[in-house]
This record gives C-alpha cells, sequence and structure tokens, in this order.
C-alpha cells in the first residue's frame, strides 16, 4: 500500500491490550493511524501514560469515548474507524453495572452520534463471543441445542455439565453466527447492545459496518495485574512467582483461545474485504482447549510442572461452560486463517510475563537474561 495515498484509520481504544497490536498491523501495512483512548488508570496506571510498546508512529488523541467533541475531533480526517473502547471482563460487570453499560453502551452511542456527519468507508466493532453465553451443543442422538444455561443449583452441587431438559448430558459443538445469542454477563449485553446500534445506525445511515465477536485473546501486553484481563496471562505470571494455577469448577471448561496477531490481523482483513460489510463473523481459533490442558502446557513451559493446579470448584457468576468457534465464514469471506499455534503463543506469552516480573523485581533475573524476541507473524 503507498503510504502517500493510504487512508487514516482510527482506533477507539487503541492503546489496550488489542488496539495496540493491531495499531502495528495497520501501520506495518501502510495505513495511518490515530487512536483515541482516555488512557484509564485501571489499565495504564495513576499517570496515566502511553503503553511503551505502542508504535510511536501512531497519533494518539488523549480522550474519552462518551464525549462528542473528543470524538469529533478524533474524527477529523478519518476514512475508517474500529471500534474497540470499552470496558472489559464479565466478572466485574455483575457488580458495576452502571459503569459497563455506560462506557459500553453509551460510548457507542456517542460515536454512532458522531458518524452520521462524518462519512467513513468502513465501521469495524470489536464484540465479544460473550454474546453468545453457552455455545452450541448437542445431544448423544444428534439434537441441538442452541440456547442452554445451568442453573445455579445445578452447579451448586457440582453438577458442571449443561444438561437437555430430560437431564442429559449435552456436547459442546462448534458454534457459528447463527447460533442465537443468550447473554451471561452484563458485559456481554452491553457488547450485545454495541453490535445492535451499530447494525441498526449502519444499515439506516448507509455506514458499512462489520461486527467480530472474538473468543478469548491472549498474548504480550495483556496485563498480569488487571483484574480484567485474561486468565492466560494471570496463570503465567502466578507459575512463575511459584504459585499454583487456580482452575474455577473443575478445570475442563472449554475455550477457544485465539492468539492477538492473529486478532489483528481478522481486523485488517476485515477493513479490506468487500464482502465484509453488514456481515459478522467469529474470529478464532477454531481449536477447543480446557484450563485444565493449557495450565499443564504453561507449568511445562515456565518449567514448573511440579506445581499442579489447585481445583477450586468455585464457580463465578455468569459464567458459561464451553464455547468454540466455527471460523468458516471468516474463512471463506475474509481469507482469515489462524497462524499461531496455541503453543507458540504461550511460549511467546510467557516471555513477555517473565521480562515484566524481573523489571517489578518479583522474580529474579536468571544469568544471561536478555530482551526476549516477540513472535512476528
Amino acid at each position: 500500500m503507498d503510504t502517500d495515498t493510504s487512508p487514516t484509520l482510527l482506533i477507539t481504544g487503541g492503546a489496550g491490550f488489542i488496539g495496540s497490536h493491531l495499531a502495528s498491523e495497520l501501520l506495518q501495512h501502510g495505513y495511518h493511524v490515530r487512536i483515541l483512548d482516555n488512557l484509564t488508570p485501571q489499565v495504564h496506571g495513576s499517570e496515566r501514560l502511553q503503553p511503551r510498546h505502542l508504535d510511536r508512529r501512531a497519533e494518539v488523541a488523549v480522550g474519552d469515548i462518551r464525549d462528542p467533541q473528543s470524538v469529533q475531533e478524533a474524527l477529523e480526517g478519518i476514512d475508517s474507524v474500529i471500534h474497540l473502547a470499552a470496558v472489559v471482563g464479565e466478572r466485574a460487570s455483575m457488580y458495576q453495572l452502571e459503569k459497563y453499560m455506560n462506557v459500553n453502551s453509551t460510548g457507542t452511542a456517542v460515536l454512532l452520534e458522531a458518524l452520521l456527519d462524518h462519512q467513513i468507508k468502513r465501521l469495524v466493532v470489536g464484540s465479544s463471543s460473550a454474546v453468545y453465553g453457552e455455545g452450541l451443543y448437542c445431544s448423544y442422538n444428534g439434537t441441538t441445542y442452541p440456547n442452554v444455561r445451568r442453573s445455579p443449583r445445578q452447579t451448586a452441587r457440582g453438577d458442571w455439565e449443561p444438561r437437555s431438559p430430560d437431564g442429559e448430558v449435552l456436547y459442546p459443538l462448534p458454534t457459528p453466527e447463527t447460533k442465537e445469542v443468550s447473554p451471561h454477563s452484563v458485559y456481554a449485553i452491553s457488547k450485545y447492545d454495541q453490535e445492535e446500534m451499530c447494525r441498526m445506525i449502519g444499515e439506516a445511515y448507509g455506514i458499512p459496518t462489520t461486527i467480530l465477536r472474538l473468543f478469548p485473546v491472549y498474548g504480550p501486553h495483556q496485563g498480569y495485574a488487571n483484574p480484567y484481563s485474561g486468565m492466560l496471562t494471570e496463570y503465567a505470571a502466578r507459575l512463575l512467582q511459584g504459585l499454583p494455577v487456580r482452575l474455577f469448577e473443575d478445570g475442563y471448561q472449554q475455550r477457544d483461545f485465539v492468539n492477538v496477531y492473529d486478532a489483528a490481523r481478522a481486523f485488517r482483513l476485515a477493513l479490506e474485504s468487500r464482502g465484509a460489510a453488514g456481515e459478522t463473523f467469529n474470529i478464532g481459533s477454531g481449536r477447543p482447549h480446557t484450563f485444565r490442558t493449557v495450565a499443564n502446557l504453561l507449568a511445562t513451559i515456565t518449567r514448573r510442572p511440579h506445581l499442579a493446579p489447585e481445583v477450586t470448584g468455585a464457580v463465578r457468576v455468569g459464567d458459561i461452560r464451553h464455547c468454540i468457534a466455527d471460523i468458516s465464514h471468516a474463512r471463506e469471506t475474509l481469507g482469515y486463517a489462524p497462524e499461531v499455534p496455541l503453543e507458540t503463543g504461550l511460549l511467546d506469552l510467557v516471555s513477555w510475563v517473565e521480562m515484566e516480573l524481573i523489571e517489578q523485581q518479583k522474580v529474579p533475573a536468571p544469568l544471561g537474561t536478555q530482551k526476549s524476541s516477540r513472535l512476528q507473524v
């Protein structure tokens, strides 16, 4: 792409975990990138500094997605928008309801209202697999169940697996975009609010809109000390500090973990694909892994195989049992294909977490320690 004629793109929330990786991905492919981010202390510390890893070629506008003036100013000269600004995390959303709905839903409304006066070529919205609630299930005889819920009474007695109305244990299937949504948390409701508003306004005002439903994303720069971050980062940090991983329920819950480099590439493909407008895509790896499997892999990578996972049997409010991505739509329409195997991605994650802990003097630096190279894909 010719950088003299390349479009200028706005990433809301672009200084965060996924946004910073996405900025690098786009800059490497010739885009001009502007970021709108409030540099919230929750993620960026009390001094609200730009993260060191953020590509300095990106223009950064500090402002809140809920502030109309900040949004209008950030949109000046912009050709396309990737909307990532949001408060993330399902657990905290169950007791910080107003915060999640205010930032995620109201912030999206402010952005869309600004876009009514600012014609853009494409709006790509970062949503979440959380909107599905439980994934798609089937019974032994092949009957599918698209809207499964586990009752608190069921999980309280340690009966973890979803069941049919007749009490039969159900088995997880890859979840397509056509599955009925069934949010299990306030966070999930707010993400579906974002989707629906963007779809509606996009159709009404001719804004080509694409929704990406991200399955659990992991990778370097996902704050290990942040209670809203992904669990894999927390697992790696605990193991490196000589602490066992804590598993909820029995640890056999399945997730589809996608590397942040793959997720960033998916956003670029959504921008560049003519067939993406008006579509919703799952972005994952297409491969399920249990939390036990990941915990054991991380124990091996961190050289702590003696630290067996601690199975707590605890249940988190709003949690689900299994959700696996069917990524066939993204493959066919976007040309998306995950490139980072889980083992490779975990090696990269551990390398980064270890250097962070060394810098904070939470673990000793081994002899000959050098700054590790980052995974490049």
